[in-house]
């Protein structure tokens, strides 16, 4: 019997703050900024489904509730990311 576990998540991940820009998010030591502008997916959700966030160690964070996927790198490198966001 194997007890192993896929997606072990190790690193800290919170919600430090959320306003009508966006929010931030805190993954150790270092914050991200998500702008609703670039992320609507976010605009209509709960503040409750907004809390829900998931951090992998490959850097994704995931929102499962949502829909919502983002990887780190879109984050601190955004011109190397064009986006398109279909909900």
């Amino acid at each position: 019997m194997s007890l192993s576990k896929n997606g072990t998540i190790t690193s800290d991940c919170k919600l430090t703050s959320i306003n009508d820009l966006g929010l931030w998010i805190l993954i150790d030591d270092k914050e991200y900024f998500i702008p609703f502008k670039d992320y609507p997916g976010f605009r209509e959700s709960s503040l409750d489904q907004i809390f829900k966030i998931r951090y992998y160690p490959s850097g994704q964070l995931s929102w499962e509730e949502l829909d919502i996927d983002i990887d780190l790198k879109a984050l601190s490198e955004p011109e190397s990311f064009p986006l398109i966001f279909r909900h």
